[in-house]
């Protein structure tokens, strides 16, 4: 089992930057590819950005291409979403997902299992 716990969010200004960490516990971390998403009030939760397992292969939604970097170290069981050029668009509830497996997913169904998610407030 994983337990994840996500960091980092907070209120900024359009054009600022946010990090957001996520830590991972157990022992099989890198077994899991990772994912981050965010759910705004009345839409649906949505992929931002996707790692797998080894960290060599990335996904980004189209709307935060060239904005957001996803990373992880599985020596620390951890995952970061670096967010640059923020935009009042942005504001959401930010998750972190694991999902057991060698590709890298964009679906919610694929994850296993997920943290309590962190606020990011991006004001105009």
């Amino acid at each position: 089992q994983v337990q994840l716990v996500e960091s980092g969010g907070g209120s900024v200004q359009a054009g600022g930057s946010l990090r957001l960490s996520c830590a991972a516990s157990g022992r099989t971390f890198s077994s899991y590819a990772m994912g981050w998403f965010r759910q705004a009030p009345g839409k649906e939760r949505e992929v931002v950005a996707a790692i797998d397992r080894s960290g060599g292969r990335t996904y980004y939604a189209d709307s935060v291409k060239g904005r957001f970097t996803i990373s992880r170290d599985n020596a620390k069981n951890a995952v970061n979403l670096q967010m640059n050029t923020l935009k009042p668009e942005d504001t959401a509830r930010y998750y972190c997902a694991a999902a057991y497996g060698g590709g890298i997913y964009q679906k919610t169904r694929t994850y296993d299992y997920w943290g309590p998610g962190t606020q990011v407030t991006v004001s105009s």
